[in-house]
């Protein structure tokens, strides 16, 4: 009994981590460029991993050094950019919901170009899935068409994010999550830098309190909403499998959903209705 709710504490707090991300790069972006505040989520990442480095170094065989950055960028770098961009046009609410698409995006890039096995649930499912997309991005769903473009960007992410599963499942499936995300973001420190010191970031007024709220949302980002949720997910996996570690896909959205409404953005039941729709695809296709 106790190692269940031990399981399911970590269960929620991975949904409530993982849901309040949006809503932290909405409260980055207020002050701050997208290109800043994605930055600053993947440096202070690295930075709170470092000590994990020194140890994952030894430990993952050098062959698989070249896999592990790459997982670094498409399922880290380039999405944190991505989602950011995303939002400085698309609610925090929506981007989270949009992100649920994440695992149907698996199943395609999986059976397509990994030689994953189809079946007739997961056709179903993905067509379930994509229903319910649809229906999210239309105007019925109340959303703008010159938004569109946005949409697309956090699209994009979850392929990406789909693409380094695979990768991760069939190029890095002897190396631990923790070495894997230790080395990845200690490499990215550098390009952060980089992109901080040339969108001009050093040079911003750090005695203003918005800038200050702002950078302070996007280095938690980086800390609890990856660094040390990459660990409690690792923790979960070990203790209780990826079956029902998985599961923390289904809390993800409507965590966002509601941090959506207390920010006040709008959040319709047809929103939801189509959120619904999608988690059935992705429990469909995933079965």
């Amino acid at each position: 009994m106790r190692d269940k709710l031990i399981n399911w504490a970590l269960f929620i707090g991975l949904s409530l981590i993982w849901g309040s991300s949006f809503l932290l790069m909405k409260i980055g972006l207020e002050n701050l460029s997208p290109y800043e505040v994605a930055s600053l989520r993947i440096l202070s990442a690295g930075v709170v991993l470092i000590p994990f480095a020194f140890r994952a170094f030894k430990q993952i065989p050098s062959n698989k050094i070249g896999f592990v950055i790459l997982s670094g960028l498409i399922g880290s770098f380039f999405p944190a950019f991505l989602f950011c961009l995303a939002e400085t046009k698309l609610d925090s609410a929506l981007t989270g919901m949009l992100n649920s698409l994440t695992p149907l995006c698996a199943v395609i890039i999986g059976t397509t170009f990994f030689k994953m096995k189809t079946s007739i649930l997961k056709v179903t499912g993905i067509l379930v899935g994509l229903i319910g997309l649809f229906f999210l991005v239309s105007p019925t769903g109340e959303l703008h068409l010159n938004n569109f473009n946005y949409i697309l960007l956090v699209i994009l992410a979850t392929i990406l994010y789909a693409v380094n599963v695979n990768v991760v499942s069939r190029k890095l499936g002897g190396v631990g999550a923790i070495n894997t995300a230790s080395i990845a973001f200690v490499f990215l420190i550098i390009p952060c830098l980089v992109v901080l010191f040339v969108s001009g970031y050093f040079n911003r007024s750090f005695h203003q309190s918005e800038i200050i709220k702002s950078t302070a949302a996007g280095c938690v980002l980086g800390m609890i909403g990856t660094a040390f949720a990459t660990i409690l997910f690792y923790r979960l996996v070990k203790r209780a499998g990826a079956l029902f570690s998985a599961m923390v896909t289904y809390g993800i959205p409507f965590v966002a959903a509601g941090w959506g409404v207390v920010y006040g953005e709008q959040v319709t039941l047809f929103q939801v209705g189509c959120l619904g729709i999608i988690l059935s695809g992705v429990y469909l296709a995933n079965k």
